[in-house]
């Protein structure tokens, strides 16, 4: 295959695996066909099956794909960070900026697990323990350390993850608070969940409460 026919295979692809991002966030995967899919590309329906054996194969490729995104970046975002404040400060940053540049991808990612066979939740299952190990980790040292005062590390990492994902639920670009302060709402918000303040100023010296 020449090169010409890969490019116009990966753009098909790429079409293909954006539009039923869009269909599955808007609809949701069961009421979204292969049919409707290909309509939106623009294409016969017969020529998505040259990309994605079913529509199953299709959802389980595009969680796949924002999981590993989340993981490079997160991996990147929390490299050189020291300590376990300094970590949960990083992570709880990251992780409310990067879902708010993603929403339809989160959604998926959290509300189509359902729809996911077994061998494919499996493997996104096991994408997402990761993500979350590194939150428990940063929690169970903190604790360790006599910093975070909280209970089950594990339960609280949950917790976490509901508040910061939830921020895609409500955001709406041009409301009343900008994107960075929001971010650092969370952020605070995170802090003083395990027992730390961060003062309104944006200083970045937490301490324990009284």
């Amino acid at each position: 295959m020449n090169s010409d026919a890969n490019t116009r295979r990966k753009d098909t692809r790429g079409e293909i695996s954006g539009c039923a991002l869009r269909l599955f966030a808007e609809r949701g995967y069961a009421a979204v066909s292969m049919r409707d899919i290909a309509e939106a590309v623009g294409v016969r329906q017969g020529a998505i099956y040259n990309h994605f054996a079913s529509k199953q194969e299709l959802l389980a490729e595009l969680m796949t794909s924002h999981l590993e995104a989340v993981l490079r970046a997160h991996e990147a975002a929390l490299a050189g960070v020291a300590g376990p404040v300094a970590r949960l400060e990083a992570f709880a940053r990251f992780h409310v900026g990067y879902h708010l540049d993603y929403p339809a991808d989160v959604f998926i990612a959290y509300m189509e697990l359902r729809s996911l066979e077994p061998e494919g939740f499996r493997r996104i299952n096991a994408m997402r323990s990761r993500y979350e190990g590194t939150l428990r980790a940063i929690l169970a040292e903190g604790a360790a350390a006599g910093l975070f005062s909280i209970g089950d590390p594990a339960v609280h990492a949950r917790a976490l993850l509901a508040m910061l994902t939830g921020v895609t639920v409500w955001y709406r670009e041009g409301g009343r608070l900008d994107r960075a302060t929001i971010i650092e709402d969370y952020v605070r918000a995170t802090l003083q969940s395990v027992g730390l303040r961060m003062p309104r100023g944006g200083d970045k010296e937490c301490s324990t409460q009284p």
